[in-house]
């Protein structure tokens, strides 16, 4: 994945000067505001903005008798990229910088902000020939550890025929890997079973991680077999299993990478009138 497929290292929320609120109670909005980014999993922390920052200008007018709050998303060269208003907030507790009126606008607006950055994100990964919405992903498959029988081998060779598509492609060399997959197998043999009698409790779990070493996601299988039942060959067995497990591992490149997300089309200013 390259730069530009990324999520910005942080998006600032500087206390907003036109909020119609006391300093104090500006500054609780904007931390409150930059919790509940965090809570739709964006990187976001209450600072003035720095160089190279995303931002969220935020500002509040009075409309119909009560305060809207208006939300900017502004790139680090201060363009407008999105904005939109959040519900409308009794103007009582907003001009008395309710605690939880603060927190409330916050909370409800954070999802449509997030879904907003999102876009944004795909905006950008389609213009980057070099994304993952523009080219397979690439796929460095290590094997599969702890499987009884000859499932290490079985596994392994059944999963690298069923993961390639025609968005993911699949190698075995990590450098200029977009994602790393590493099978592994747990047995409890003895378990007991449902109708009473003794199973073994087989559990497969095929890590997805970015070159780095970060967790992406796991795709989790979990089976009661026959006690010693795939002690030897696999046959069969090893290739539903690989087959599901691909379904999974190309499930979890897909939500992480943000390949399937809707572009948010960059807003053209209107034309000007003539004199």
């Amino acid at each position: 994945m390259t730069a530009a497929n990324l999520p910005p290292a942080r998006l600032a929320v500087p206390t907003p000067t036109e909020s119609l609120l006391s300093d104090d109670a500006a500054a609780l909005w904007a931390h409150d505001m930059a919790q509940a980014m965090v809570g739709q999993s964006v990187p976001a922390i209450a600072q003035p903005r720095k160089k190279g920052d995303w931002w969220l200008k935020m500002s509040a007018a009075t409309r119909n008798g009560a305060i809207v709050p208006h939300y900017v998303i502004m790139t680090p060269e201060g363009k407008i990229r999105a904005e939109t208003d959040g519900p409308a907030v009794d103007m009582a507790g907003w001009s008395a910088g309710d605690r939880l009126a603060l927190q409330g606008a916050a909370v409800q607006e954070a999802p449509q902000l997030a879904n907003l950055l999102t876009g944004i994100q795909a905006n950008m990964m389609q213009q980057d020939p070099h994304s993952l919405m523009n080219r397979p992903a690439k796929i460095c498959f290590k094997g599969v550890t702890g499987a009884p029988g000859d499932g290490n081998i079985s596994l392994a060779r059944a999963f690298y025929a069923s993961l390639p598509d025609k968005t993911n492609t699949v190698t075995t060399t990590e450098k200029g890997a977009d994602f790393v997959v590493r099978g592994t197998v747990g047995l409890k043999t003895g378990a007991p079973g449902s109708t009473g009698h003794a199973v073994d409790h087989i559990e497969i779990v095929w890590h997805v991680l970015t070159p780095d070493g970060k967790e992406a996601g796991a795709a989790t299988q979990l089976h009661d077999i026959a006690p010693h039942s795939l002690d030897g060959a696999w046959g069969d067995a090893a290739d539903m299993a690989a087959d599901e497990a691909a379904q999974g591992v190309r499930t979890i490149v897909t939500n992480y990478s943000g390949r399937n997300h809707a572009p948010l089309p960059e807003t053209k200013p209107a034309p000007k009138k003539a004199a």
